[in-house]
């Protein structure tokens, strides 16, 4: 049996490790791949800078290290916002698109609530458990950097938001558009609102599933992505 190749993306402060359990609930029907942006997940920063444009190049660099001309995507948070982004820039590569939790409304508003989140002095003392696991997940980068890059990050798409209403109704992937139904980052108006500009697109909400990733029902996920990905599409 061929496998198509399907590529997962993660999100802010994330890594490829996160997707285990999904990888190996979808690994029986596809040809898996995930990869670290960089600074995340022990991989060196990028001299190139940390940002969207540069994880979106990285993900085009190991398709084509990789020999992979096309490939569907499936991106959680901020790696949803690369897989759309990719999609609109590069849409020979990318075949079907699904994002969970992803954050598509930025403006100075928004990024400004995301940035009060993300002190690392005050995560150290409110969140003490989490900030263990970031240091674990991204040794040997220091942890601390990775959350200020990104919150700087965060605070250039306030200002400048990469992709706008016009860039959504040019996507030519048929795009899945995933939230939890008790997602506290994502807002239903803005999910809504992209679904409702994408040409080809779906809605779909998961019953009792906050923001993080973990926290969504892996088996549910999968059948909804292998769902999505094998569907007729008119």
């Amino acid at each position: 049996m061929i496998k198509l190749p399907l590529l997962l993306l993660h999100g802010s402060l994330g890594s490829g490790e996160q997707f285990k359990t999904l990888a190996a609930q979808l690994e029986p029907y596809y040809d898996i791949h995930t990869l670290n942006f960089s600074g995340h997940g022990g991989k060196p920063f990028s001299p190139n800078g940390f940002n969207i444009q540069v994880f979106a190049a990285e993900v085009l660099e190991y398709l084509e290290q990789r020999q992979l001309d096309f490939i569907h995507v499936f991106g959680y948070s901020m790696g949803g916002y690369v897989a759309m982004y990719l999609a609109r820039h590069y849409p020979e590569k990318i075949g079907r698109v699904m994002t969970l939790g992803t954050k598509f409304n930025w403006n100075e508003a928004t990024a400004g609530k995301e940035i009060k989140q993300l002190n690392p002095a005050l995560m150290s003392e409110k969140v003490p458990g989490f900030t263990k696991l970031l240091a674990e997940r991204h040794n040997p980068n220091d942890w601390q950097e990775v959350v200020s890059r990104t919150a700087q990050l965060i605070e250039d798409l306030g200002h400048q938001s990469l992709l706008k209403a016009q860039d959504y109704a040019q996507v030519a992937s048929p795009c899945m558009l995933l939230l939890g139904d008790r997602d506290g980052m994502v807002s239903f108006t803005e999910t809504i609102e992209v679904y409702k500009t994408l040409p080809e697109a779906q809605l779909t909400v998961l019953p009792d599933t906050a923001h993080p990733l973990e926290k969504a029902d892996m088996p549910l996920l999968a059948y909804f992505i292998k769902k999505f990905t094998t569907q007729k599409i008119d």
